[in-house]
């Protein structure tokens, strides 16, 4: 081997690790408050209020896609969708439960569609912040479920927009999903009743 070929393939290796190193900074870690932290050389530490996440297939999670599937990854606060015939897949940041003891995890599926939903604090809320208005009606800005609802199975557990975009991204909410809201409009459009639902 000459010099000047032992020469290109020490530079090639040498970029390929490089390559390979930056691309190791690059994957982002979840952060305590929600927010991601990406590590590069030259900035430090950068926080951003985004999920990360990626594509999945639907036949890990779901035995068919009958009537639609949601599944919602809350690791990576993302919601997937699926539609009936599997000719639409859709990707969501979401905002997940504030903790595990407000979380639920496994199977339900969509049991009423609302626009303009109504906001009832549950008795637990109230609990820990009495504070709080009994109800908020649909439609105003101050309503924590937005401008659309799905409402599963499970008592008290919605798929909601929010009228504050910070929380998405984000270990914000009391136990539902929220999506900001062009993306539950877009949802709300595509789900039905008897749509399944799958947490993760």
């Amino acid at each position: 081997m000459s010099a000047d070929h032992s020469n290109k393939l020490n530079r090639r290796t040498l970029l390929g690790v490089a390559a390979a190193g930056l691309g190791s900074l690059a994957l982002p870690a979840f952060a305590q408050d929600g927010t991601t932290e990406m590590e590069t050389p030259a900035t430090g530490t950068v926080r951003n209020n985004i999920s990360s996440f990626r594509m999945l297939d639907w036949q890990p999670y779901f035995d068919n896609t009958r009537k639609g599937a949601i599944l919602v990854d809350l690791t990576s606060r993302a919601l997937h969708y699926w539609s009936e015939d599997q000719a639409t897949y859709l990707l969501f940041p979401t905002s997940v439960p504030l903790s595990d003891d407000l979380t639920r995890l496994g199977r339900t599926e969509v049991v009423q569609k609302v626009v303009a939903p109504t906001w009832r604090p549950t008795p637990s809320m109230l609990e820990r912040n009495p504070e709080w208005p009994a109800v908020v009606p649909g439609g105003s800005p101050d309503n924590p479920l937005g401008t659309h609802a799905l409402y599963l199975s499970w008592t008290y557990y919605r798929i909601h927009g929010t009228h504050d975009t910070r929380k998405i991204g984000r270990r914000s909410s009391n136990g539902c999903i929220g999506l900001y809201n062009e993306h539950i409009q877009q949802l709300f459009g595509l789900a039905q009743v008897g749509t399944q639902v799958l947490l993760i």
